[in-house]
């Protein structure tokens, strides 16, 4: 996408959503050059702040601040787990855990991603183990502090590749399931699904 292209886009999204904010294709390219030489961040209005986070799901201060102590910080968590959302057509995987309280036990396959490790590697890795299911990452949704646990939590999103859904985990999980939209918010509320999950999802089931 083009920076005319996305200027258009958030014209649009900003009409739909009730925004006021704008975004100039000349200052999209000062915001994609990244803090100026020095090191003072590209000035953003308020209203413009709150149109970037409604399209991107993520604070301004994210979106704008330098990738490699975004990383750095990322990676230095001490309690990471990687989410692996895998779809199969319009339905969603998902493990009904053994120790967790009912509002929180139906989740997504997922894996602590240990220093060194690769979360894409390990999505894959976990899902087979917990299912029985073979995936294959087809491309990243996003990381965030779970509200609930305050995990860093990397959410990945994944492709159905082959396998029948079985609980191949006994000791973590009492079932497995795919499941359609509309019974993913079921069982778990919507509100505490990732929002960029919601928005893969929606894409997917297209």
């Amino acid at each position: 996408m083009t920076f005319e292209e996305f200027a258009e886009y958030a014209e649009t999204f900003a009409r739909q959503h009730g925004e006021v904010g704008t975004l100039s294709v000349r200052h999209l390219q000062r915001l994609a050059a990244g803090p100026r030489k020095d090191g003072r961040p590209v000035r953003v209005l308020p209203s413009t702040a709150r149109l970037l986070e409604a399209i991107f799901h993520t604070s301004i201060e994210d979106l704008l601040g330098r990738p490699d102590l975004r990383r750095a910080q990322r990676d230095s968590h001490p309690l990471r787990v990687v989410i692996a959302v895998v779809v199969k057509g319009s339905e969603v995987l998902l493990v009904r855990r053994r120790s967790e309280p009912a509002d929180r036990a139906w989740q997504f396959p997922a894996g602590m991603v240990k220093p060194g490790a690769t979360p894409e590697v390990v999505a894959v890795r976990e899902t087979l183990g917990e299912t029985g299911v073979h995936c294959a990452v087809r491309n990243e949704l996003g990381s965030r502090l779970h509200p609930i646990t305050n995990v860093l939590c990397d959410y990945v999103l994944c492709d159905y590749v082959a396998g029948h859904a079985e609980n191949a985990d006994e000791f973590e999980n009492v079932d497995v399931r795919w499941v359609g939209r509309d019974e993913l918010e079921r069982l778990i509320p919507a509100d505490q699904i990732y929002r960029p999950v919601l928005d893969a999802l929606e894409l997917s089931a297209v």
